[in-house]
């Protein structure tokens, strides 16, 4: 029986409409359709859209903290070469003022040095001077010596005395 009734309803739609009819079926495939869509978005849109949002939210996130991380990094490495400059040029001067201070006391030593290679020399000058007057003396007498004994041979003793 309800295979009857269902082929002449079908019998009957094929007869009056046509490809499109426009009765009481289209506003309720409309219907139909409009709830379709509110249960889809219900259910799989509006948490797949959250799930999107929170990703989107997290990854600027993360972009952000990295960029701060980053601009923190930057700083950080200027803030250490400006400290870094600053320690080379102390290191510089520091280096500098020990070379200064080296040929100082190398220039203090060297003419220190000099003054007592001076005084040494003065003083075997005076040495050499001594020994010579010395030598000069005792030449003197041994020429005097000699010249008695000669002009005693030459002369005679007796002339010699007087």
């Amino acid at each position: 029986m309800i295979h009857w009734i269902t082929l002449f309803a079908v019998e009957e739609v094929a007869k009056e409409g046509g490809l499109f009819d426009l009765d009481a079926t289209l506003p309720l495939m409309a219907i139909q359709f409009l709830l379709l869509a509110l249960i889809l978005n219900a259910i799989f849109y509006k948490p797949l859209g959250k799930a999107i949002d929170e990703r989107n939210e997290y990854i600027r996130n993360n972009q952000l903290e990295a960029q701060e991380r980053l601009t923190k990094a930057e700083k950080l490495a200027q803030q250490y070469e400006q400290e870094l400059a600053g320690a080379r040029r102390q290191a510089q001067t520091a280096i500098a003022d020990a070379q200064a201070q080296a040929q100082k006391i190398a220039a203090e030593k060297v003419a220190q040095a000099q003054k007592e290679a001076q005084a040494q020399r003065e003083q075997a000058a005076q040495e050499i001077e001594q020994q010579k007057q010395q030598a000069f003396a005792s030449l003197e007498q041994e020429v005097d010596a000699l010249s008695r004994q000669i002009l005693e041979k030459l002369l005679g003793a007796d002339l010699v005395k007087s």
